[in-house]
Formats: C-alpha cells, sequence, structure tokens
C-alpha cells in the first residue's frame, strides 16, 4: 500500500511539473534544431580541438624551461631564445602556425582578447623597453605565463600579478590560425618615451 502511494504520489508531482514548465522557446527550437543536424557535436568536437592544441602547446613550452635568453635567439641549436623568438618557435613546432619574428609584430598579426578572457596559448603583451608590445609571452593558466625574460635569465614561468608585470602588462591576444601575420601589418614601433 505504501509503494502504490508514493508511485501515486511520483506521478502527481510529474504531471504537476509537467504543467507548470514554461513553453518552449526560440533558443530551445534552434538547440533541437542544432541536435538534429549534429552541430552541437561538431562545435563540441572543435572546442575540444582547440582546448587539446593549446595545451599541446603549453606542455610544449615548458619542456624548454630553463634554456637560456638569447638575444636575436630562436632555438636551442643556437644558444637559446629571446622573448619573440620563443613564442615563434612554440607556435610553429606545436601548431605549425607562422607567426611574425617581433613581439610588437606579433601584436599586430592577432586577435585583441580582454584580460579576463585569457586562455592557456593565448599570448600576453608587456611594455618592458618603454615602448608598446615590447615583451612577450605565452599564458599557461592561474594569471601565469612562460617566457624568455632578459639576458642572463631563463625560459621560466611568471605570475602576471606581481607588481612589476602588472604594471606593464600591455594586453592579451589570441593567435587565430588564418589571420595575417606578415610584418606589414605590424605598427611601428614606437619612440621610447623619456
Amino acid at each position: 500500500m505504501p509503494r502504490k502511494l508514493s508511485l501515486g504520489l511520483v506521478a502527481a508531482l510529474w504531471v504537476a511539473a509537467a504543467h507548470a514548465a514554461p513553453p518552449a522557446s526560440a533558443e530551445d527550437d534552434m538547440s533541437r534544431f542544432m541536435a538534429e543536424k549534429g552541430i552541437l557535436g561538431r562545435l563540441e568536437q572543435v572546442r575540444a580541438s582547440v582546448a587539446d592544441r593549446a595545451s599541446e602547446l603549453v606542455v610544449n613550452a615548458m619542456g624548454f624551461l630553463g634554456v637560456p635568453y638569447r638575444r636575436g635567439g630562436n632555438g636551442v641549436d643556437n644558444g637559446g631564445f629571446d622573448c619573440s623568438g620563443f613564442v615563434k618557435a612554440m607556435y610553429e613546432q606545436t601548431l605549425g602556425l607562422i607567426l611574425p619574428r617581433r613581439a610588437n609584430e606579433q601584436a599586430a598579426a592577432t586577435q585583441t582578447i580582454d584580460k579576463q578572457d585569457l586562455q592557456p596559448g593565448d599570448l600576453v603583451f608587456f611594455n618592458t623597453m618603454r615602448h608598446a608590445f615590447s615583451h612577450v609571452g605565452i599564458y599557461v593558466g592561474d594569471g601565469k605565463f612562460i617566457h624568455s625574460p632578459k639576458p642572463g635569465a631563463e625560459v621560466r614561468v611568471e605570475d602576471m600579478s606581481i607588481k612589476y608585470w602588472a604594471q606593464r602588462f600591455d594586453g592579451a591576444r589570441r593567435v587565430v590560425p588564418g589571420a595575417r601575420t606578415d610584418a606589414a601589418a605590424a605598427p611601428a614601433p614606437t619612440a621610447p618615451l623619456p
């Protein structure tokens, strides 16, 4: 007897909930259409692929921790990396994307994003030489980035919230495959401030 009562109660609640539910919206119709056409599955695959590639990029970059800074350097074979050489090499080795050589050119060839939208693999730029986009690194997540900082230092991970980097933050960018990446797209460097 109690079992029949509980099943009856469940059935009554289900009927009440069904009648209380709001009518289907255009958004529900669109979601249903996208699911029927397999679009949602494909979007999820693309999103997963992008996340996997960004993770690959970060893991590859981490493999170069400790490689020395070398002005004009773009690889271990020629003694190390400078900041933009490091970024260029990581994108080319991991994703097959060719970025411009200089930090300001990389900024011009990539899509501006808000700092709060940063995802692993995005680029972060800093004003370290009294002109815009003079330094670049790769965002690794959790407010940190990997870069080749300066002569006498090595590739390392740093926290963007420490005073030095926070004061010099110049913007975040996302590499969009197929975007123009030649030097002609880059702005001319600005003159150093007095």
